[in-house]
């Protein structure tokens, strides 16, 4: 025979069990309501995009070892950190493409981060002055990179003069590899300098 208190703990612990049981089923139902209600208010039309522009991109050839400007329409955000990663970001896709004037491995994950910096200047100066950018190479992309001074300055001067071709205010560059500074881009290209982005822009028909 069972004893009394048996039973009433039984009977105590099934009831228990049948209110939570319809609590947890009354929780499933609301959270299943809010979600369809989320679903019909929800906006039916794409994100926005950034808006395509055209770019100027300076491509390296290593036939002549000259830099030929590029024109592409590209979708570029309007902010400038975004607007650099993407130009230069796209400037690498050609290198790493088949068939490129100026082959490099990496594409466009061979920029980490590209920060842009005030330069100091003269007290009173306008507050929109010039920048230094500072583009943070992947270790990937600088290893792999070709070795030999033409085929790395043309890298170098490509990255410097495109982003100043999409960011004039741009006038200073310096890269790092993995967020530390690197003597050489693959033995020869000095990356310890700060370069100047003007002096990166090649005048027509001359050589970088």
């Amino acid at each position: 025979m069972i004893p009394r208190y048996q039973t009433v703990l039984f009977v105590v612990l099934l009831a228990a069990s049948v209110v939570m049981g319809t609590v947890l089923w009354h929780l499933r139902d609301r959270a299943h309501q809010r979600l369809l209600q989320d679903q019909a208010t929800a906006p039916t039309q794409a994100p926005a995009v950034a808006p395509e522009v055209q770019a100027t991109l300076y491509v390296a050839n290593d036939a002549d070892n000259s830099m030929q400007p590029q024109v592409l329409s590209l979708p570029l955000p309007s902010s400038p950190n975004e607007r650099a990663r993407a130009v230069l970001s796209k400037l690498l896709d050609l290198y790493a493409a088949t068939g490129a004037t100026h082959p490099v491995p990496g594409g466009a994950g061979s920029i980490a981060q590209i920060f842009l910096l005030p330069v100091p200047q003269a007290k009173g100066s306008p507050a929109d002055g010039p920048e230094l950018a500072v583009i943070n190479l992947t270790g990937a992309f600088v290893n792999s990179h070709p070795s030999g001074l033409e085929t790395e300055t043309l890298t170098v001067l490509s990255l410097c003069a495109t982003l100043h071709a999409t960011l004039p205010r741009v006038t200073q560059v310096r890269f790092l590899v993995d967020g530390q500074p690197r003597p050489t881009l693959a033995g020869h290209a000095d990356l310890t300098r700060t370069y100047l982005a003007t002096e990166a822009m090649p005048t027509e028909g001359a050589n970088p």
